[in-house]
């Protein structure tokens, strides 16, 4: 008899009326899962139902498909079958086939609850699958954030019934409702890091501490209560997120390192980085933070960028598409790729707002263009100077990040105007009736 009911209802992790999906490989683990939702659907007010996922990455995997299809129609759920080809998937983005199959996995959770068809994914992690993740975690450099292991909930929506249950308790289980499983044949290939730990490392272990397990699982609970406790230290009200950046102040990185370190997570779960942070990596942020000079940056799992902008330490999701901006000057409304709006138009009568400017078209080259900045672009102050484009956008503390996507007026190499920032003093306007106001609003 499984005793997960006081986990389950501690933990809070269904509510009334929830539909869940249960993550089914049609293993041991996932089909006692799967059964015992099933048979306390009523206890928990919940409806459940069976999610398979062929990974294709064997010839026979669709009869698990059909395995686990056959049982949710004997357990009386309903059932979802997905294909993905994750062996084509990890060659086409040079990742192993363990990430492959789980970034897969993951994808297709997601799809299933942005639509609405479920409200919550349930995984049937165990005691086993803890000590294991927190012994992969400390091998990989990842410190405390790591050494927690699993949640029991976690994103509001993956939810793990059997955290605090033991793998022998899983098995009695079976064996008392006479369940059938069917077990995947590369579960035992230990090229895979996880069977590699699993049965090798922490059978030797258990050779010596047949406890080993239960321990290293304790262990994670103590770390996770204190890891919480100083999370509840942290000033987060300065820290500023928008979108795919965040901005912590300089000043943070002065704290002691368990503060500081728990800022950058902190940080980085804002703009939805969670997962392959390392020791390695904070290390180097607060090393950018602290010694780089400004404008030097970093680059980060996740396509992310840590770069040092005068009193403030950002980190931002950088796009790997090359974005180009090319406008003839005339009035109207441009897309600035997906970097920003451009408006020009006709005014008689003005009151400028933050970031709007006046440009004289008569004063305008014909053959100006609105596009980026180029190497050898010059900027004539309004007001007179003659400056290189780059220095004048350091002296106005224009962060580097945003500099290459500020359209500029430009003809050749001479700047008429910055938009959203200066004109050159030799597009001033003189009377109304000639004016072009621009207003340009980049996101940031």
């Amino acid at each position: 008899m499984l005793n997960c009911e006081k986990f389950i209802t501690d933990n809070g992790l269904f509510k009334s009326g929830e539909i869940i999906g249960v993550g089914c490989s049609g293993g041991s683990d996932s089909m006692a899962l799967l059964h015992y939702l099933s048979e306390n659907q009523e206890k928990f007010d919940i409806e459940v139902v069976a999610i398979h996922i062929d990974h294709e990455i064997r010839e026979n995997s669709y009869q698990d498909a059909d395995f686990v299809k056959e049982k949710a129609k004997e357990f009386g759920v309903r059932f979802y079958k997905f294909r993905v080809d994750v062996p084509k998937l990890a060659k086409e983005k040079g990742i192993g086939i363990e990430m492959a199959a789980r970034e897969a996995r993951y994808n297709i959770f997601k799809s299933l609850l942005n639509k609405g068809i479920i409200d919550k994914i349930a995984l049937a992690h165990h005691v086993s699958d803890q000590a294991e993740t927190v012994l992969m975690h400390i091998f990989r450099g990842s410190g405390i954030a790591g050494a927690r292991g699993m949640s029991a909930i976690s994103e509001n929506m993956y939810v793990r019934p059997f955290l605090n249950t033991t793998k022998d308790e899983i098995l009695d289980y079976l064996n008392e409702n006479h369940i059938d499983y069917c077990e995947d044949e590369t579960n035992i290939d230990t090229d895979y890091n996880r069977n590699f730990v699993r049965h090798v490392l922490m059978k030797e272990i258990k050779t010596r501490w047949p406890n080993a397990e239960l321990a290293i699982a304790n262990f994670a609970k103590a770390v996770k209560d204190d890891d919480d406790y100083i999370n509840k230290q942290i000033y987060a009200d300065a820290i500023m997120s928008e979108d795919k950046t965040v901005k912590i102040p300089l000043s943070y990185f002065l704290y002691d390192n368990a503060l500081v370190s728990r800022t950058i997570f902190k940080a980085l779960k804002s703009i939805g980085i969670e997962k392959d942070i390392e020791r390695k990596h904070l290390e180097a942020i607060k090393e950018l933070a602290i010694n780089g000079e400004n404008g030097k940056r970093i680059y980060l799992p996740f396509e992310a960028i840590a770069i040092k902008e005068y009193d403030y330490l950002t980190i931002y999701n950088r796009h790997k598409e090359e974005v180009t901006f090319n406008e003839e000057f005339k009035t109207g409304e441009f897309n600035v790729a997906y970097k920003g709006v451009l408006i020009v138009k006709r005014v008689k009568d003005f009151n400028l707002q933050e970031g709007q400017l006046l440009i004289d078209y008569r004063k305008v080259p014909k053959d100006a263009k609105w596009r980026f900045r180029q190497d050898g672009d010059v900027f004539t102050k309004f007001g007179g100077g003659t400056k290189k484009l780059k220095s004048y956008m350091i002296d106005k503390k224009i962060p580097s990040r945003i500099r290459d996507f500020i359209p500029v007026l430009a003809s050749g190499n001479e700047i008429f105007a910055i938009a959203g920032v200066e004109i050159s003093d030799k597009v001033k306007v003189e009377d109304v009736p000639t004016a072009y106001l621009v207003d340009f609003k980049l996101n940031k």
